[in-house]
Order: structure tokens, then sequence, then C-alpha cells
């Protein structure tokens, strides 16, 4: 999987634009089973050409935003930094789990946020969200694995202290320094890293695991719930089974799994720019009507997610619109509803 001549800059956009990618098609089919999923779309194309509208990233991409925005500020995680980051992007309609917004409800009032995450998660989350948030840590500190590792558990620790939840954010940051430094991939090596890099027997079987996989239906062993556990090695498996097709890359996890979007955005971001997809499109504009309100995102975070699509998706207005959900007025917290 030769990529040379992509720029440093490409393999960044392109990650951080996979990602939504990735989360905004899978949430298409969130909680649909997969024989209903395989029944009406047989084939990859067909399933990427279906969305007909908008496609909407989720809170994933939207805490991924805030993560990236915290790093351009203070050049590292700060707590303070990066929490107000995340009250300045937090719209609930993305659809934040209960847990999350009740911690990001306390962030906003000035409450003991520490304390609200802990009544709702003892003993620390082990969910996945502080994976699917960690991509640019992975980035940024992709030449020093040190600071990488405790960067991205730095990203975690305000909504999630498990360690089961810190190591998921952890081994995913690493997956995404490895592919944004190689030149062509090599699996055997890439996965001898990441497991080098696990601290836990859990990760370390998992991992092992996802090394074997050769084809998807070896992915449902992994797991597709929302404990990162159960989900960042499949992410992680579906990229190193396809890492040279973004499209195959979200199909993977899309078909075999009930949960994919968790595990689909993650694998997308990691591989869209190693497949070297040459010269990026124009831009494609805000939509019309679109108002920033207190909790959207910020004009230089939309272009850098607006200004590029796959090369898959160039020529497809469907998904050139690719564009955050209009909130032109913000939905208050007992609106929104519940996601596990």
């Amino acid at each position: 999987m030769a990529v040379a001549g992509t720029s440093l800059k490409d393999r960044f956009e392109g990650c951080l634009l996979g990602l939504a990618v990735g989360d905004a098609l899978g949430g298409k089919f969130e909680a649909q089973s997969a024989d209903a999923i395989r029944s009406r779309f047989p084939t990859s194309d067909r399933l990427m050409c279906y969305p007909l509208e908008e496609i909407w990233y989720t809170d994933d991409t939207q805490m991924a935003i805030a993560v990236a925005e915290a790093l351009i500020e203070g050049g590292e995680i700060l707590e303070e930094v990066l929490c107000r980051a995340f009250i300045a992007n937090y719209v609930p309609s993305r659809g934040y789990g209960r847990g999350a917004r009740a911690v990001l409800d306390a962030m906003e009032d000035g409450r003991d946020y520490r304390q609200v995450a802990e009544e709702h998660f003892p003993g620390g989350s082990f969910g996945n969200g502080a994976a699917m948030r960690v991509a640019p840590v992975g980035l940024l500190f992709r030449d020093d694995r040190t600071r990488l590792r405790e960067q991205a558990r730095l990203s975690a620790l305000p909504t999630h202290r498990h360690p089961l939840g810190i190591e998921g954010a952890q081994l995913l940051a690493l997956a995404v320094a490895l592919c944004s430094q190689i030149e062509r991939f090599d699996r055997v090596r890439f996965f001898a890293e990441l497991l080098a890099a696990c601290d836990s027997a859990e990760y370390r079987g998992k991992l092992e695991e996802a090394s074997r996989a050769q084809r998807p239906n070896d992915l449902a062993g992994l797991g597709n719930r929302i404990e990162a556990l159960h989900s960042v090695p499949t992410a992680i498996a579906s990229f190193a089974l396809t890492p040279e097709s973004f499209e195959s890359t979200i199909s993977n996890v899309i078909f075999p799994r009930r949960r994919h979007r968790h595990a689909g955005g993650d694998g997308g971001g990691a591989v869209w720019r190693l497949s070297g997809s040459g010269s990026p499109p124009k831009p494609a504009g805000r939509p019309s009507g679109e108002r920033r309100e207190g909790a959207g995102v910020s004009p230089s975070a939309y272009r850098a997610l607006a200004r590029y699509l796959p090369s898959w998706a160039r020529n497809d207005s469907r998904l050139a619109r690719l564009a955050r959900r209009p909130d032109s007025v913000r939905q208050r917290r007992h609106n929104t509803p519940d996601v596990a």
C-alpha cells in the first residue's frame, strides 16, 4: 500500500475527516442487524451510495474536534483547556450518552464533573468514548511514544478513568500514529507494536485475536459493544484487513456488526489518507442557513472537516454535503434521546 507523495498535512486532514465520514455513515445504520443491512445492501458500493441526503457525524467526531482545538490552543492536553473545548463544542443533538451528557452538564455549570463521572461510572468508565476522540493526539505526538501515551491518558481522564477505557484510547492513538508514519503497511509490524504497548492481558488477548483475522466475518468474535475492549480491537482489525480501502474498512464493521459506528469511525479515520488518494477536491461550502450557536463548531474546525472528501466520494454530491447537523436553536438536554 504505497503512499509516496502523500503529504503529512494530507494524512492529518484525511485521518480526521475519515473519522467524521465513517462516523456519519455508520450512524445511518445504528442498531440495525447485520442481516437486515445485507438484505438491502449486498455490496460495499451499494452501501456507500445509499445516503440520499446530508449525513451527520455524531458526538464522537464532535469531541474529537474539541480535542484538536485544545491541542491547538495548549500544545498539549491541559485539562482546563480540554474541558473548555468540550463545553464550547457541546451539541446535545449529536447523540451523547446519558453519562457523558451528565459530565458535560457539570462542566458547563461549574460543578465537580469528576464526582459526577464517578456517580455515573463507579470505578471509572470503560466505554469507548475516549478512544473515539483520541485521533488528534495520535497525530500530534506521532514521533514521541512516551508523550503520546501520557497525552492519550490525559485526554481520557475528564470522562474515562477506568484503566480499560484509558488503555483503549492509548492503543488507538498509537495505531493512528503508526499509520501516519508508514510508507507501506506492514501488518506483522503493526500488530507487533500494538501488542508491545499493551498493559493488560485483556487487550493483549483481543489484539492477538485481531492479528489472526483474515476476513470480515472473523471480526464477529472481537466484539461489537460500547466497551472499549469490545470495539477498539475491532476497529483496528477492520483497518488491518483492508488498509488500502476506506470503503471496505467501513463496510467490514457495518456488515457484521450491530454497534458498528463506534468501530467504523475509527477504522476509517486511520485508513483514509494512507491509501494515497491524491489531490483534494475543491471546498464544499457551508450549507445555507447554517448558524453557529454557542456549542457549535468553530469556523477553523469546520473548514478542516468540510474542505476535503475521500476520492470515492468526490463525484457524489450526496456525500459532498457532509456537514454538522443544523442547530439553529440549541436543544436542551432533556429533549435529547439517551444513547447507551
